[in-house]
């Protein structure tokens, strides 16, 4: 299966460890990564100034995706995803914004079809590769190991837009991570943002809610904390000792990329995975994987 990835701004500049992982993951269950040419950024960052350009940026990548020859177009950014699917979904429903898209991209020698399914890693994982196909890539099973996954605001909400998973009960994530072989847990706080979203305007809001999520999960006594989008694992992993201070609590949660589990299970080198660029305290966690029997 060969899918074209849009990696969008934040995980070629600051979270290396997610497109590390997912390049050296994915081969092993029969997918080969194909990168879009002359990407750009998906229009989010200007949404609130001018909503049409937002658009066409999106719709742009789409376009290049469609030029690629894939018929999935795989977004790892829940960011990227929610504004990709957004202007993808108007492009579709209203005409008039439909013909000053495609007028656009003609200039560009562009041309939108509508035939690119987006697909982001949890539903590509759990939906097109299945978790029997998982199942049989793991040498490292993880039996004894308790996680709590975190899916995201941007692939839940809004629901009347979004498909990946149950906006109000997400179960994929931790199908996922089960199909590894470890226990994942249910707890209160599984839809609360983890703050990304308020850190430019709000930053000490931002912290507190990424605080106080992760207060809760380290009193239930896990193993980590498992996310997948780049904005979720900067908060928990890279701002998780600023946020404890934020709250005068000295926080210590292993929080590890979906991806880099997958690749660590499959007996995957860790510098392969990006293990050394993740800020939170793995280094236990990822001694216990490793020690299990390849």
């Amino acid at each position: 299966m060969r899918v074209s990835v849009y990696w969008g701004c934040m995980i070629p500049t600051a979270e290396y460890a997610y497109e590390l992982s997912l390049r050296a993951a994915l081969p092993r269950l029969g997918v080969e990564v194909a990168d879009l040419d002359s990407f750009s950024c998906c229009g989010s960052p200007i949404a609130s100034v001018d909503r049409s350009a937002a658009n066409y940026l999106a719709l742009r990548n789409i376009a290049l995706g469609e030029r690629s020859g894939s018929r999935t177009l795989l977004v790892p950014c829940n960011g990227c995803y929610l504004n990709l699917v957004d202007a993808y979904h108007h492009w579709r429903s209203d005409e008039k914004p439909r013909a000053d898209v495609d007028q656009s991209l003609k200039k560009e020698g562009l041309s939108l079809k509508g035939t690119c399914e987006l697909m982001h890693v949890i539903d590509f994982l759990h939906d097109r590769i299945g978790l029997e196909a998982i199942r049989r890539a793991v040498t490292r099973p993880l039996p004894g190991l308790r996680l709590l996954s975190h899916t995201g605001c941007h692939l839940l909400r809004p629901s009347s837009l979004l498909s990946v998973d149950d906006p109000e009960d997400p179960k994929k994530l931790d199908a996922l991570v089960r199909t590894l072989g470890a226990e994942t847990l249910t707890y209160p706080e599984n839809l609360d943002c983890c703050g990304a979203g308020l850190l430019l305007s709000h930053p000490e809001t931002a912290m507190a809610l990424s605080a106080a999520k992760l207060k809760a999960i380290q009193a239930l006594g896990i193993d980590g904390l498992v996310v997948s989008c780049p904005s979720c694992h900067t908060m928990y992993d890279a701002k998780q000792e600023a946020a404890g201070k934020t709250i005068g609590q000295v926080l210590s949660i292993p929080v590890m990329y979906y991806t880099q589990l997958l690749g660590l299970a499959m007996g995957l080198d860790q510098r392969a995975l990006g293990l050394q660029l993740n800020k939170s305290p793995i280094d236990r966690l990822v001694e216990n994987i490793s020690l299990r029997r390849v």
